[in-house]
């Protein structure tokens, strides 16, 4: 077979085998990528728009270092974006996450798999998990440190994906490290290394959770959740226990369990009282009291969720889900006032959100929040009688390529109620009307534990 044609921006192996282009590629930072492309493999802007179907314009933005200007560079996030830019640089799928790609299969067909587990890393094909598999078989052991580590860096890079990532990718790569961990569990190790194990399978669990929640699959999300927290109780691990609960407090949240939801948040702080994971439950006790009219419960527990924000240090990796961003207390005011009528005070933090999460080029790094600000200013326009502004506001949140379903729905509603109580004639409510359903309607995601 016919080794597979080069592409105009082709990364050559010794670019590939950079630390800092290994360590973009695995974070999906393919502006640093680009960037790092130009300066060491001699890959003009040019070519590489050529090879990846970029505007050559668009790649020198995404290009841009992140010293210059405010925020972060624009990311790729949809899939088929991915597969396309690592393709067009000849990226081995290893490296970012993926299988290998057909033009890999194509070039290795008449190569012999090296049986050195060193070799095989340095030439390629091992995948996220599989990496942790090959430093175990270096010390022939069933565990040692480096596995365990390269375990944890792949939890870390799924958790800072979250916010941005494609939730089917998230998906499969949850999926395929509980299948790792799961095995990896029935070996021999020491009591140490078996409890750091269980802590890797909660904080994929819980990850697990949220993004099968988004998909719209709520039974196994909560298989999922009720995974963590016995593994938390297992390895008295209070913040695992606290995020479990904190899961639990945001399905009730959406589902309109109200008391269910303060039992969970309560639970939670019994669980854990040092971490930023109390803040969220904070946040998540306002937006029930909200829901329940109880305007002075929303007050008294926004203000101890911004206390216990003050105290703890900034994060360096905000985007991390299970670290709270502080950036994300606009969020939470906006849902609350929002909830209590005060349009004004929703409308200012909404618009706060929605520049927290867009780019200096326009691109949104937190859609899910973004569109939920919108659905908020969608729903102050309805209540001050501009429908336009209302409907199209709405409009642009349900089309997201980032959703959480179940939590863009709660809101989605909101305004939908808002457009038919007030303008039940106007075909623009009717429509947005339509739009709601026919998403509701395509939620019905086959509902498997993994």
């Amino acid at each position: 077979m016919t080794e597979a044609a080069p592409t105009p921006a082709a990364l050559p192996p010794n670019v590939l085998e950079r630390a800092d282009v290994r360590s973009a590629i695995a974070n999906h930072d393919f502006g640093e990528v680009f960037r790092l492309a130009r300066l060491h493999g001699k890959a003009s802007y040019a070519k590489i728009a050529e090879a990846v179907g970029y505007k050559r314009e668009h790649i020198g933005k995404m290009a841009r270092p992140e010293t210059e200007g405010k925020g972060v560079r624009p990311r790729i996030t949809q899939h088929r974006k991915i597969l396309e830019v690592v393709d067009g640089l000849r990226i081995p799928g290893h490296l970012a996450g993926l299988a290998p790609r057909p033009w890999e299969l194509e070039r290795t067909a008449t190569i012999s798999v090296p049986e050195d587990p060193s070799t095989l890393l340095a030439q390629g094909g091992a995948g996220l998990w599989d990496v942790a598999e090959l430093l175990r078989r270096t010390e022939m052991s069933s565990i040692n440190s480096g596995a365990l580590e390269s375990i944890e860096q792949g939890i870390d890079q799924l958790a800072r994906a979250y916010p941005y990532a494609d939730a089917d990718y998230l998906h499969q790569r949850t999926r395929n490290g509980l299948q790792y961990v799961t095995k990896q569990l029935e070996g021999r190790m020491t009591l140490r290394q078996h409890r750091e194990l269980l802590v890797d399978a909660g904080w994929l669990f819980l990850l697990n959770a949220c993004v099968q929640y988004d998909r719209g699959q709520h039974e196994a999300a909560n298989l999922s959740k009720a995974a963590a927290l016995r593994i938390g109780d297992e390895a008295e691990h209070g913040e695992i226990k606290a995020w479990a609960w904190e899961i639990e407090a945001w399905f009730a949240l959406t589902q309109c369990r109200w008391q269910d939801m303060l039992h969970a948040v309560e639970a939670g702080d019994v669980a854990d009282q040092t971490h930023s994971v109390g803040v969220q439950l904070y946040a998540h006790k306002a937006r029930a009291a909200a829901r329940m009219g109880d305007a002075r419960l929303v007050r008294d527990s926004l203000d101890a969720g911004r206390a216990r924000l003050d105290r703890l240090p900034r994060p360096d990796h905000p985007e991390h889900h299970f670290i709270i961003d502080p950036d994300k207390w606009d969020f939470y005011e906006m849902d609350a006032y929002r909830l209590l009528g005060d349009d004004e005070r929703a409308a200012s933090h909404a618009r706060s959100v929605i520049g927290i999460s867009t780019g200096p080029d326009g691109t949104e790094i937190s859609p899910m929040r973004a569109a939920e600000a919108r659905l908020t200013l969608g729903v102050a326009a309805a209540r001050s009688g501009d429908i336009d502004e209302a409907v199209g506001m709405g409009t642009t949140a349900l089309a997201a390529d980032r959703k959480s379903l179940p939590s863009l729905l709660l809101v989605a509603n909101e305004l939908d109620k808002e457009l038919r109580s007030r303008y039940p004639r106007e075909t623009a409510s009717r429509d947005f009307h339509e739009q709601i359903l026919t998403i509701t309607r395509g939620t019905a995601t086959p509902d498997l534990p993994f």
